[in-house]
This record gives structure tokens, sequence and C-alpha cells, in this order.
């Protein structure tokens, strides 16, 4: 049994970004440990800070949320320490990626973000996802950043349209 509460809360972090094939958010792991009352937001915030310095973690941040992935370093780390993790708290872990794994993963397919250009005008990055691997990586250039944020919060409601209009035009002869 592990005697220090934030080694614990680093391994379980580990082990649910282990357990997925697709990055999970912020709002997701604080989702989990809040629910269960495992840990408090702040306390959280800071395992993952840590995770991330240590490099057992990558967190890639926009203007909406931050993507955790784990890393090789961190597959190895929880290898070795793993077994440290209470059962009942494994349990919790995998009743909960079961439970909600479907919505998830929907979450973590669509991500879109701007960034101001050298420009001076706004760059809006726009991807799809289908666990780690990238079906549609779309950046448009927009003239201010009101169009940059409209075109942020749409996305996700209008990506499979826009794929599918994307593809059937690719795919079609005429």
């Amino acid at each position: 049994m592990l005697s220090d509460p934030m080694t614990l809360y680093k391994l379980m972090n580990l082990y649910m970004l282990k357990q997925v094939n697709f990055p999970l958010t912020n709002s997701q792991l604080t989702d989990f440990f809040l629910a269960h009352e495992y840990a408090t937001y702040f306390t959280l915030q800071q395992a993952l800070n840590e995770l991330a310095e240590a490099g057992l973690i990558t967190a890639k941040s926009s203007h909406t949320t931050t993507r955790y992935e784990i890393s090789r370093e961190g597959e190895d780390t929880l290898d070795f320490f793993g077994k440290n993790i209470p059962p009942a708290i494994v349990s919790d872990m995998d009743q909960y990626l079961k439970e909600h794994r479907f919505r998830m993963r929907n979450e973590a397919g669509f991500a879109a973000d701007y960034y101001k250009s050298t420009n001076h005008d706004y760059i809006v990055h726009c991807e799809i996802r289908e666990g780690k691997t990238s079906l549609l990586d779309l950046s448009l250039s927009v003239p201010d950043q009101d169009q940059a944020e409209a075109m942020c919060s749409r996305w996700k409601a209008k990506s499979q349209e826009i794929y599918s209009g994307i593809m059937k035009s690719l795919m079609s002869d005429s």
C-alpha cells in the first residue's frame, strides 16, 4: 500500500490514460476524481502537472481544454508500480471507463483551437480523430478572433457534415 496519496493519484492518472487509446481531457479526469472523492481539484491538477514535468504524460493545451496522453516512460512507470494501486480503486476506474468510454472517446474525437498568426489574422485548427489517428486535420485563416471563436464552437456540431462533404467531393468522379 502506498503511504503518499500524491503518488497514488499519479498512478491512478497513469492507469486511466493507459486504459484508453485516445487522449483524456482535464475535465474527464477531474470528473472521475471528484465524483469518487479521491482528490480535490487542486490536488489533481498538481498531480497532472508533476506527471507532465516528469515526462510521464504529455499535455496539449488549447483555449478550451488540456488533453493528456501517457508517454512510453509513463507506461514503464505504471508497469513497475501499478500493482500498488488498491484493487478497489482499480475496480472504480475500470467501471468508470466502461460506463463513460463512448462519451469520452466521442469528446476526444473532435478538437478545435485557434491562434494568432504572424500576418495578424487567426488560424483555426480543426481535427477529427479516431483513437490516436487523425482522420481530418484542417487549418483555416480568418480575419478576426470573433470568427475564430465562432468556428471553434461550431466545429463539433458540424464536423461530421464537413468530413462527409469532403470525402464525397474527393471520391466522386465529377
